[in-house]
């Protein structure tokens, strides 16, 4: 049997490290050259693995900035996925970008090597906000591109927001939220702030120099953001994602669908047939590791049944909700014969609702879907 699977390429290459981003990224252009050999071996090497076990409908150019490389770049590493992997036809083919980093020109040379939808790091529309964030662009310049993304023919192009910044009061939420609806995108990716370990912001705010909002307030602008963008037309189809019928992120769905994923580059994380590993991060460490070994992996791990039954009720109940045939087939009956009675008080409480094909979360139960799964799981 042919599993149907993602692949993920990370590009580290950056042009400015954000306050809060705890991605992998590097700002220098040296190894570009070396790395894109480098990604090439390491793609050889599992290909000898998965290439008759798995076929692929998604390839995910993520970062550090995808955009910053020539279109050819990636061009080259899409044709070469291809010679090595089932790769279906009309596959999603996602680059990320941020606003600034690639003209409308590129956007049509991007289209022509293959990649077919746009994932723009936009995170706000409001000046204070952007400049709080060290965003390098302005409001108008996101706004132009995804305008030039559009005129560069593609139609399905999503945008990344950020809600619950210091100082966001709701009408500076709304003005975000009314800008996007201007806009010729298709799908909405709207993140709470999160506080990572080792960004420039933990140590602010460790330091004193910024204070975090509430959760309360945190909970308040999450509801407003899912009544607003309901009423105009989207569904919400995962905790932070939302998008007109038609345009859900066929990549992200495979996480969240607890679906096979193999990444390649530096930092990046696989999930194949029940095992998961993760790559060296620095980008010198990995082309040595490449040209030692052909992969450069530094941890792996054995999913057992208990904890891939934990983790497919946390994706699916994070998404589509859990779908009772398919969940049984999986793992059994048990698991609900655990958790019957707290089920059915979570119905109660109006958090989730049950029939007799899917358990899934009100919109009442996705503003606090961290402390239901938390009682679940």
């Amino acid at each position: 049997m042919i599993n149907k699977s993602a692949l993920y390429i990370h590009i580290p290459f950056c042009d400015h490290k954000c306050i809060y981003c705890d991605f992998y990224s590097i700002i220098t252009s040296d190894n570009v050259n070396n790395y894109l050999s480098s990604l090439k071996k390491e793609i050889d090497f599992y290909s000898q693995i998965y290439s008759t076990t798995h076929s692929f409908n998604t390839i995910y150019f993520g970062g550090g900035t995808p955009s910053l490389m020539e279109p050819e770049y990636l061009g080259e590493i899409i044709s070469y996925l291809k010679n090595k992997f089932k790769i279906e036809t009309n596959s999603e083919v996602t680059m990320e970008t941020n606003p600034g980093t690639v003209t409308k020109e590129n956007f049509i040379s991007f289209n022509k090597v293959g990649v077919n939808r746009i994932s723009i790091g936009i995170q706000s529309f409001n000046e204070d906000e952007l400049k709080f964030l060290t965003r390098i662009h302005s409001s108008q310049t996101a706004i132009d591109t995804v305008h030039n993304a559009k005129d560069a023919g593609y139609k399905n192009i999503s945008i990344d927001l950020i809600f619950n910044l210091p100082g966001q009061t709701r009408e500076k939420w709304l003005h975000n939220l009314n800008t996007v609806f201007t806009l010729p995108i298709k799908h909405i990716s709207a993140y709470s702030l999160i506080l990572e370990r080792g960004t420039i912001l933990n140590k602010m705010v460790l330091d004193g120099k910024v204070e975090l909002e509430d959760d309360d307030h945190d909970a308040d602008l999450y509801e407003m953001t899912i009544d607003y963008i309901s009423n105009k037309g989207m569904k919400q189809y995962e905790v932070s994602n939302f998008c007109y019928a038609g345009f859900e992120s066929v990549h992200n769905n495979a996480y969240w669908h607890y679906k096979d994923y193999l990444s390649f580059g530096t930092s990046a994380h696989s999930f194949m047939n029940g095992k998961r590993w993760s790559n060296l991060s620095s980008l010198k460490m990995y082309i040595d590791a490449i040209k030692k070994n052909e992969n450069a992996v530094i941890s792996i791990e054995e999913i057992s049944k208990v904890e891939m039954e934990e983790e497919y009720v946390l994706l699916a109940l994070r998404s589509r909700g859990l779908l009772l045939d398919e969940f049984r087939k999986k793992f059994g009956n048990d698991w609900f014969v655990r958790n019957e009675k707290l089920i059915d008080q979570l119905v109660q409480e109006k958090l989730l609702v049950k029939n007799n094909q899917i358990i899934f979360l009100t919109p009442k139960g996705f503003a606090v879907c961290d402390e239901i799964l938390s009682r679940l799981i």
